[in-house]
């Protein structure tokens, strides 16, 4: 009879919570973050460990550029759960973002967290794409005095291709690119097209085309050839 009074009493409490919970990530769906943040913030005074509520956080954190928030909210996540690969993604990415707006000393003093947080990612889920993308342009951006390599950026490119051809014509596209090598630069974008043929395809090889090549006119064509592929469809 005791216990039956409890859950009667608490019962009220809980729906409230859940209602809190769900109420926020509809306003967080919807796009209304700041709103969401709010609820999500209360919710969490009460659910201090509530996983989702912490990575919605940690997302509209990152949304309002925020990084020592979104940061601080990853690092909590990985914490309370270390076998989630998303959630050291996440945090690398925000680190990464973070090391941007330090002075140039700092942020080559977060490099190696940045690098060993995408790596746990991979090694908690093989199959991780987006880790890898992180990794390449990690390996492209850094000087090769602080750990910059063409080849390792190279060696992620093809475990994409691997897992998803697409990602791995794009990827390499993108590392051919950055190095001005622009006709192995096409040539795997229009791989990329040939095999996937998403917007995000023809977007690439397009943009590519417009800014690097300046040829507005083939840009215009590819674009030209999404369209017609859509209307056979």
């Amino acid at each position: 009879m005791k216990k039956a009074l409890i859950i009667f009493v608490l019962f009220p409490s809980f729906i409230l919570a859940q209602t809190n919970f769900e109420k926020a990530e509809k306003l967080f769906n919807d796009g209304k973050y700041n709103q969401a943040q709010l609820v999500f913030e209360s919710y969490l005074k009460n659910n201090p460990n509530h996983l989702k509520t912490l990575e919605y956080l940690g997302d509209i954190a990152s949304h309002n550029k925020i990084w020592d928030k979104a940061v601080n909210y990853y690092k909590k996540l990985k914490t309370i759960k270390p076998n989630e690969a998303n959630y050291y993604y996440k945090y690398g990415g925000a680190l990464a973002m973070k090391s941007l707006e330090v002075s140039k000393i700092k942020a080559l003093g977060m490099v190696g967290e940045v690098r060993s947080s995408f790596e746990k990612a991979i090694a908690l889920n093989p199959k991780h794409i987006e880790a890898r993308w992180a990794l390449i342009e990690l390996y492209l951006e850094l000087p090769g005095i602080v750990g910059g390599s063409e080849s390792k950026a190279i060696k992620y490119s093809a475990e994409l291709r691997e897992l998803s051809p697409v990602d791995g014509y794009l990827s390499r596209a993108h590392i051919e690119e950055y190095f001005e090598r622009y006709e192995e630069a096409e040539e795997q974008y229009r791989r990329a097209v040939l095999i996937g043929g998403s917007k995000i395809c023809y977007q690439a090889l397009a943009d590519f085309y417009k800014n690097k090549m300046k040829q507005p006119d083939k840009a215009n064509k590819v674009w030209e050839e999404y369209k017609n592929k859509k209307t056979i469809k």
